[in-house]
């Protein structure tokens, strides 16, 4: 080993095997590896080009507006994105040339179905969540910040050097081969000595620390920051699906970082939990795994349940039927979902009884989402319903999410799970909850809140578009796997020699490329609608006839969101108060505010814990320790600032307001049928609120 350079050496890289062994499988690596390296190359040159070193760092990066942190967080969700789509794609193309012999080695697609599941939910639904969270909530409930904004900063900096990690081991060294939960013994240190399994560990502790920091910071957020009048049961939906997954951010995210702590201490130092051998029971890493790993499904879905909640009550212009047992449904899922982890894993050895309990639970967590999905639509019945593209995903979501419902009914029976369970049925069931509970929420909330943080909105017509590639591509995709997994296919293999399986793959292959013109559209999308942000500007703040706070101020959002904190009088205060003619009311006096200053702590933390994980992954220590006391000092550093907060003159507050509301008065209000076409400034009509 060397002192300098641990076990890094000139040929871990995919470009020194396609030299050494060329053929499609390194060819394909090698790519990989390569549009990793023009990406970082031609960002730097924009950036460079354009002279945005300096905005980025001042705006962006050392900001602790947790608008725009939540930004940041899914622009790295959008970036991850793309390579788990990818490698979907790849990995279906394998699978569809398998008959004549594919293209991949057996170990490169254990590498990319490890990748794939681990990107998705680790750094594409985790950020993704993260980040509608961080933008939504302090304006709904009348905050001005985060409870804790430097913590903010630095749960985003973690959640980047994880995703880095990710990211840079496909240019140095492999991957794990044991799927995204990390499983031993495939990720012991006998079966694979490699930095494979290193790279997810250090990815996952690092960036699971930061959202078990993201978890406490959104409940004492919500707990502490709620307006004047801002009761719990005044909350939106979307606020308190967000409460509830911070509360099992809390509590699910330790088994994760103990689980992964000791499989870190297994390889690096002998230790024995999770060998064969003294004293060794692999099983019990299944065990904590998934306690974290099923509460972890809700930690994702149950925001997407407060967005659904949200488009539902604003594009059919009715209060949400049904708000008590929505909360209540919320709370319930959030609990029982601590009660089925078991059921991940019927098929390895428990007693009977042991199943039967956790397949009990597991039927028993569908009933309240079987209540919201209700809830959801009667709120639409009779509703004055607007197709916008929120609303096409929350269609595509009724469809396609009951089926991935129904099909989870199916494996709760622990009988037929251990018969399907580790075929392409249980892929399909996985993809049919996930992508059109998690993705389609996230999509359509990315479009709905997008004129608040921007103040122009998303083109509705490309928006359209978008979201029928998404329903199709993933019908496409993933229905065919359960007919492949009731005719045995396995999952996780790279080929097979049945021929009647040819069919049904050679369709989802198609659909992974529909899948990729999805994906392709959504930044399709953002760019047109940014070249053309004059016409879709929204600068009065209420495009969708809003009914919650976030919606009574400009677009976008000031830094300090409210010039004068709410006072608030009911649910939907705001669409009460443009009923009763108290939107929009002038100000009598002013104040100074006081918000946050800029800092660089998180990002020194960032590239600390990066540093940190790479020299403990390749044996570097030198640079591991380097990482690991710059973590430290940075703290005490930042404890001894005392400039940490600037005052907002209350002139400059007035200022920017009253130019606002000048702007709102005067406009021409838009009705509903204008909502999409250039006369809508943000300024809507009032329609009243039907039965």
């Amino acid at each position: 080993m060397n002192l300098l350079f641990g076990r890094l050496g000139w040929t871990d890289t995919p470009f020194a095997e396609l030299i050494a062994h060329p053929s499609v499988n390194t060819a394909v690596a090698s790519g990989a590896a390569g549009l990793v390296i023009l990406g970082a190359l031609v960002t730097t040159v924009l950036l460079t080009r354009y002279r945005l070193w300096v905005p980025l760092f001042r705006d962006w990066l050392t900001s602790v507006d947790h608008k725009k942190i939540g930004v940041m967080y899914i622009v790295l969700a959008l970036v991850m994105m793309s390579r788990g789509v990818a490698e979907g794609a790849v990995m279906r193309a394998q699978q569809g040339t398998a008959l004549a012999g594919g293209f991949l080695s057996a170990d490169h697609f254990a590498q990319l179905f490890s990748t794939h599941g681990t990107i998705m939910i680790f750094f594409v639904a985790v950020p993704m969540i993260v980040g509608l969270i961080n933008i939504a909530v302090p304006l709904q409930i009348g905050a001005r910040d985060m409870a804790f904004p430097v913590m903010n900063q630095v749960s985003l900096g973690l959640t980047a050097s994880g995703a880095a990690l990710m990211m840079i081991s496909l240019v140095i060294g492999q991957f794990a081969t044991g799927g995204w939960t990390n499983y031993p013994p495939y990720t012991g240190l006998a079966f694979n000595p490699g930095v494979g399994p290193d790279y997810w560990l250090w990815a996952i502790l690092i960036s699971g620390v930061g959202s078990m920091l993201s978890g406490i910071n959104f409940a004492v957020t919500i707990y502490k920051k709620r307006a004047p009048g801002m009761h719990y049961m005044r909350m939106t939906l979307f606020t308190w699906t967000s409460l509830c997954t911070a509360i099992m951010l809390i509590y699910a995210m330790p088994p994760l970082t103990v689980s992964s702590a000791m499989l870190a201490l297994d390889r690096l130092l002998g230790f024995h939990f999770f060998t064969n051998d003294l004293g060794g029971n692999m099983m019990n890493y299944a065990n904590i795994f998934w306690m974290f790993g099923h509460p972890e499904v809700y930690v994702l879905v149950l925001p997407a349940y407060g967005v659904w909640s949200e488009v539902a009550s604003t594009f059919s212009g009715k209060t949400l039927y049904g708000y008590t047992s929505l909360v209540l449904a919320t709370m319930a899922i959030a609990v029982i979902s601590f009660t089925v982890w078991l059921h991940h894993f019927f098929t390895m050895g428990q007693s009977s009884s042991v199943n039967i309990a956790f397949g009990i639970a597991t039927m028993v967590i569908a009933v309240p989402t079987g209540v919201k999905v209700y809830d959801w639509m009667a709120t639409l019945w009779r509703g004055r319903i607007r197709l916008t593209v929120p609303m096409i995903y929350l269609l595509g979501f009724f469809m396609l999410f009951v089926i991935g419902g129904m099909t989870g009914m199916i494996l709760a029976n622990p009988s037929i799970d251990y018969q399907v369970h580790n075929s392409t049925f249980l892929v399909a069931h996985f993809h049919n909850v996930l992508i059109p509970g998690v993705l389609y929420g996230v999509l359509a909330g990315i479009h709905y809140w997008f004129p608040k943080v921007f103040g122009f909105r998303l083109d509705e017509r490309l928006g359209r578009v978008t979201a029928g590639l998404w329903v199709v591509g993933f019908s496409l995709t993933f229905f065919p796997l359960y007919v492949l997994g009731l005719m045995g296919m396995p999952r996780r293999l790279p080929d097979f020699d049945d021929s009647a399986y040819g069919p049904w793959v050679t369709v989802a292959g198609i659909g992974a490329l529909v899948v990729l013109a999805a994906l392709a559209m959504i930044f399709f999308t953002f760019w047109y609608s940014i070249r053309h942000r004059d016409r879709f500007a929204v600068p009065l703040g209420d495009p969708w006839d809003g009914r919650t706070l976030e919606w009574s101020v400009a677009a976008p959002a000031p830094e300090w969101n409210f010039a004068r904190l709410p006072q608030v009088r009911q649910v939907d205060d705001f669409w009460r108060a443009k009923q009763d003619g108290r939107a929009y009311a002038p100000i009598e006096e002013y104040e100074d505010i006081v918000m946050p200053r800029s800092t660089a702590f998180g990002l020194v933390i960032a590239v600390a814990s990066f540093c940190m994980g790479f020299g403990i992954i390749w044996h570097i220590w030198w640079f591991a320790a380097l990482g690991f006391v710059a973590i430290p000092a940075a703290m005490i550093f930042r404890v001894f600032r005392t400039d940490t907060e600037r005052t907002i003159p209350a002139a400059e507050v007035r200022e920017k307001t009253e130019a606002w509301l000048a702007a709102v008065h005067a406009a021409t209000p838009v009705t509903r049928d204008e909502e999409d076409t250039p006369a809508n400034r943000g300024r809507a009509v009032f329609e009243g609120n039907p039965a």
